[in-house]
């Protein structure tokens, strides 16, 4: 049951292509955001798209496969895990953000 505590899968669509960051210890890091969409019939009996934004980041191995496969568009399934962190603004301000850490990556649709 641990594997369960903080699981993410989702399916979607990449919304630009992925920015990669070459560090200085030879390993990559790879950030994306993909588009999830859920069509559901609102009181009017009328057909509505929820569109929901999730960012991404995927180290190492996966992150070279996101390089090398991945660009704006690419329907994509990927589990991972919710990750939190905050970070300050040059102006002093105090930033957080919740980030899916990409764990798996499968590549959906044609191309």
């Amino acid at each position: 049951m641990n594997a369960l505590r903080n699981k993410v899968q989702l399916i979607g669509h990449l919304g630009k292509d992925p920015e990669i960051v070459n560090l200085d210890n030879g390993s990559k890091l790879a950030k994306f955001s993909i588009a999830t969409n859920e069509t559901y019939k609102n009181t009017e009996g009328e057909k509505v798209t929820d569109t929901q934004w999730h960012n991404v980041v995927a180290w190492g191995k996966t992150a070279e496969l996101v390089e090398n496969y991945l660009i704006k568009g690419k329907e994509i399934a990927l589990e991972g895990k919710l990750v939190n962190r905050s970070y300050e603004t040059k102006e002093g301000e105090k930033r957080y953000v919740t980030e899916v850490k990409c764990n798996e990556l499968l590549l959906l649709g044609k191309g």
